[in-house]
């Protein structure tokens, strides 16, 4: 009898946990979790009745840990009011949920080792879904496998591309590389900054990244993963040299952008467009530090190495030949037909491709006549990069190979690892600025058209600080806006897709839209809140209009709610570079 009382009051007690402390976004925290011994921050949206809050386990038998909520905090980014939880002190490893009386309770969370591998692994898959001219085969893809997309084994040469050797309408093959963003082209200018983060990723945490397999067809050769799904893309690149005078064309396009279907339904023919001097260097940089990383994989890669040096050196040459071509869309379209209309990525400053350039050449050639530019490049003000800015790229690569450079430079190189600190420590100063303690948000214009690539790049420059200081402080303060990223935000969503309790179900993104699946192609990070909303005057009406509120998880919102390969980089870079870290620095 005593039993069968037990057994019939178990669903009451679950009962009453569910009506009193049901599941409530107005919890905003990191959605996978928490390591042990690093800092754990949650936040309360609204106004709250209550001054305690508890962590119990997740069936909500045990109570682990109980304290007082902090002080009302008002953002600056909207009428959002805020009151932290901290629960750092708590290291037992469990699943828990965080419970505010009155108010309900928060997605269960993870305490213990390895809580970010999930984003870190995801994200970096995430390349692998954006593979261009193969199939996405059931074991690697799972329930979003699909036929090849383009095959780009007949792409023409643009009338704006047309050279003496390769005249309009000319048959080259351009296959392979990944799909830019929503859309079905690949752009010379974004790859650039994205193979450089991931090249960077792998050349600051090589024996992590030796080790660590995302399940795709080439796991099990003699190659890190990581290098694997670079190696897809570096091999499209190569294709988009002009093999006649080392130039470079800005991309590989249709004349407009696809509809929402699924990738190579549509049979509008392919071109490759206008040369361009950013798109050159661009690719002249991704290609000399690919040389000096594939090096050590002189039997799987044979020559590959050596070729991607000449390509870049060709790069080089053209572009001083040329140090001024501007890739302008609207002057083209103006001239030549048929008219282009997909992403432009025109850039009309160069001094950091260059200065990028010449550092990854510097790096993998010591050759001088590369300290010019160099020179020039580490007198200019550093900021986080973006495809229009690379100039950290360079900053960064000079600085993990400084002992290899010559006395005199090597002072401006550190002198330069003394502004990234600088800036770091700028960064940790506004945090407590901000209502919810990340260093997203330094100011109303870190919420942009793919600002959450902003929250990422923010936290590399303070890996970058940790690795030129090895003082912890900087990796607690990086980790913050991975947890922005992951949940501890304004809106409250985990900005990845297919991770998390609330996380993005309807990017814009044609695969996730045309597939038919529910769930969205995985691993893939939304822009997210972007108060410019250039797509509120054609299809999409947003809820909320304050900078930190401005996102709509709709397919029509390509301004918050679409993803790109340059987004994705920096959350791997991240994501895994804390992981790789966590044991270092005793979390």
């Amino acid at each position: 009898m005593k039993f069968r009382i037990s057994f019939l009051f178990i669903p009451l007690i679950l009962m009453i946990w569910t009506t009193l402390y049901a599941q409530t976004d107005l919890i905003k925290l990191n959605q996978l979790g928490f390591y042990n011994k690093a800092p754990k921050f949650a936040f309360i949206t609204g106004t709250l009745p209550a001054s305690q809050f508890y962590i119990v386990s997740k069936l909500g038998k045990d109570t682990v840990f109980r304290s007082t909520l902090g002080p009302v905090s008002k953002s600056a980014y909207s009428e959002t009011q805020t009151r932290m939880v901290d629960f750092s002190t708590l290291q037992q490893s469990g699943i828990f949920v965080l419970v505010v009386p009155g108010i309900g309770s928060s997605y269960p969370f993870t305490i213990g080792k390895n809580v970010n591998q999930h984003a870190a692994i995801a994200t970096l898959k995430g390349f692998y879904y954006q593979r261009v001219s193969m199939p996405l085969d059931l074991q690697y893809a799972g329930k979003w496998n699909r036929p090849a997309g383009h095959p780009d084994t007949r792409v023409l040469i643009h009338p704006s591309a047309a050279s003496a050797q390769r005249p309009a309408g000319t048959v080259i093959a351009s296959p392979g590389g990944w799909y830019d963003a929503g859309d079905y082209n690949k752009y010379i200018v974004n790859s650039g900054i994205t193979m450089g983060t991931l090249l960077s990723a792998y050349e600051d945490f090589p024996h992590y990244f030796d080790t660590l397999k995302t399940n795709i067809p080439e796991s099990g050769n003699r190659l890190p993963d990581q290098l694997d799904e670079v190696l897809y893309n570096l091999r499209w690149m190569l294709t988009m040299q002009d093999p006649n005078d080392g130039g470079v064309y800005n991309k590989c396009t249709n004349a407009a952008f696809d509809g929402m279907v699924m990738p190579g339904v549509t049979k509008a023919p392919r071109f490759v467009v206008q040369k361009g001097t950013a798109a050159t260097l661009g690719f002249a940089a991704v290609a000399a530090q690919a040389a000096r990383i594939l090096k050590k994989y002189p039997t799987e890669l044979p020559g590959l190495s050596d070729s991607c040096l000449k390509a870049s050196t060709m790069a080089w040459e053209w572009a001083l030949k040329n140090p001024n071509m501007e890739y302008n869309q609207t002057l083209i379209n103006s001239k030549y037909k048929p008219q282009i209309s997909t992403g432009g990525y025109g850039d009309k400053a160069f001094s950091d491709e260059w200065f990028w350039a010449a550092s990854e050449l510097y790096c993998s050639t010591g050759d001088k006549r590369y300290e010019t530019n160099i020179k020039d490049g580490l007198q200019k003000r550093i900021t986080v990069p973006s495809w229009a800015n690379v100039s950290a790229l360079g900053w960064y690569s000079l600085l993990r190979n400084k002992t290899a450079l010559p006395p005199l430079l090597k002072e401006q190189i550190d002198s330069a690892g003394l502004e990234i600190i600088r800036i770091a420590d700028k960064f940790i100063e506004n945090e407590r600025l901000n209502a919810f303690k990340t260093v997203m948000g330094q100011s109303a214009r870190d919420f942009n058209w793919g600002g959450n690539s902003v929250a990422a790049n923010q936290g590399i420059l303070l890996i970058n600080a940790y690795l030129l200081t090895h003082n912890k402080k900087y990796v607690d303060h990086a980790l913050t806006n991975l947890d922005y990223i992951l949940g501890r935000n304004a809106t409250g969503y985990c900005f990845v897709t297919g991770i998390g309790s609330k996380s993005v179900k309807h990017p814009h993104h044609r695969q996730s839209v045309a597939d038919k699946i529910a769930d969205p192609v995985p691993g893939l990070m939304s822009g997210g809140p972007n108060p410019g909303m250039q797509d509120v005057k054609t299809v999409c009406t947003y809820p909320e209009k304050a900078p930190e509120l401005a996102y709509i998880d709709r397919d029509c919102s390509y301004a918050s709610n679409e993803i790109a390969i340059n987004w994705n980089a920096p959350i791997v870079y991240l994501s895994n570079a804390i992981e790789a870290l966590q044991s270092e620095i005793g979390y």
